[in-house]
């Protein structure tokens, strides 16, 4: 089978060419960095031994929500939960608001699959957490 033929990257600017059909190595790379680590984001030690362990022992299963994940519209997701979200108010709506991040009450367990569709499409995330 061939491979598929190189496109331009997609970021304004980029000379590059990408196979996989979105952005370059370079551009993919330089995202990732602009990032910075999950403690750059604000994940501090509470969040990985209290809010998500907590989280997640009490969503054994996704639990997201129809209107807001088109992925199965006329049912439950039934796959296991595997990351905690923060819900109904992200992480930085409850630092602004001077609340606990890491309260397990203010998340919810999500299947990998919801949780990368509802941040990739949510406004107030400006498409997810890599957005200002």
């Amino acid at each position: 089978m061939p491979n598929r033929a190189a496109r331009p990257c997609p970021m304004p600017g980029c000379p590059n060419t990408s196979r996989s059909g979105g952005r370059c190595t370079a551009c993919r790379s330089r995202a990732r960095r602009a990032g910075g680590t999950s403690a750059h984001r604000g994940y501090t030690g509470a969040h990985r031994s209290r809010f998500r362990p907590a989280v997640l022992a009490r969503d054994r299963v996704c639990r997201c929500d129809r209107d807001q994940c088109p992925r199965h519209p006329h049912r439950l997701c039934d796959r296991p939960s595997t990351v905690a979200d923060h819900w109904p108010l992200t992480r930085r709506e409850l630092v602004a608001a001077g609340l606990d991040p890491d309260d397990p009450s203010r998340g919810r367990g999500l299947c990998a699959g919801c949780h990368s569709h509802i941040t990739a499409t949510d406004r107030r995330t400006l498409g997810g957490w890599n957005a200002p």
